[in-house]
């Protein structure tokens, strides 16, 4: 059995294998968490937080995701389209969904080499 994330508060519980999560994005003291199958689901946790369960929880399947700067974890498996200058990053399947998000130009920036350096 794969491994998955479990995301618990006092309320409820969000058990989710990685790679159906797309991204997830800061809200203040909240995160939302996006979903391959277009949910999204609040959580009442900060980015850092959810950044240490996934390492945690997911050990080596948690290199699939990546902080961009102070708002984002992104999964890699899902980047389909990087625009520097728009600031515009877009997570896609290629199929069933497209997802867009905005991050900061130096943000993107070093996302674009690090996927270049991982080619080359």
């Amino acid at each position: 059995m794969t491994k998955q994330l479990i995301i618990s508060t006092s309320n409820d519980l969000v058990r989710i294998a990685p790679d159906r999560i797309v991204c997830v994005s800061s809200d203040g003291n909240y995160s939302t968490l996006v979903q391959a199958d277009g949910e999204m689901r609040m959580l009442s946790f900060q980015l850092g937080q959810i950044e240490k369960m996934i390492a945690s929880q997911l050990g080596s399947e948690g290199n699939s995701f990546i902080r961009i700067g102070k708002s984002l974890i992104i999964n890699r498996s899902y980047i389909y389209y990087i625009n520097v200058p728009k600031q515009k990053l877009v997570l896609s399947d290629v199929t069933t969904f497209s997802h867009t998000v905005t991050a900061s130009r130096e943000a993107l920036k070093q996302l674009k080499e690090l996927l270049e350096k991982e080619v080359k």
